[in-house]
């Protein structure tokens, strides 16, 4: 089973559609194996932004992402990360499908609500800054019988 971490923006905290978002993807079948609401620090938005650094966005990235508290979740499933980002929708919600995350949700490319690892290797990087092996459990669901 893949995982991916998934960060619910601050921008999503204040306007509360953490519940919208997390349920959208457990009913897409995905498992939560950690989960904790933090106030990101700039040491920390720095690590994980590292490449965009240099990136015209870059600080404002920076100076979005610590202006609030936002949930970090990792999640657990068959596929995760291309299932997390088809969720998602694009990164513009402009350009969003109706349906998606973002298209639903999303004001503009600044305050897009959600961030959901790109890649397998990226979301091994990323779930490392934000938790630790203890931190993740791995557990069994009866209804991971059906979906898996």
């Amino acid at each position: 089973m893949e995982r991916s971490l998934v960060l619910i923006k601050p921008d999503a905290i204040q306007r509360g559609l953490a519940g919208e978002i997390i349920c959208r993807l457990e009913r897409k079948g995905l498992k939560i194996v950690a989960m904790k609401m933090l106030h990101m620090d700039k040491k920390l938005a720095h690590r994980h932004y590292a490449i965009h650094k240099g990136k015209a966005f870059y600080n404002d990235l920076v100076e979005f992402i610590t202006s609030g508290p936002l949930i970090a979740i990792v999640f657990q499933g068959k596929n995760a990360v291309e299932i997390i980002r088809r969720l998602m929708g694009e990164t513009d919600p402009a350009k969003a499908s109706s349906g998606t995350i973002r298209g639903d949700f999303g004001i503009d490319i600044a305050h897009n609500l959600i961030h959901g690892s790109d890649s397998l290797e990226n979301a091994s990087k990323e779930i490392d800054l934000f938790f630790s092996a203890d931190e993740i459990l791995d557990y069994e669901r009866e209804m991971d019988t059906w979906i898996y």
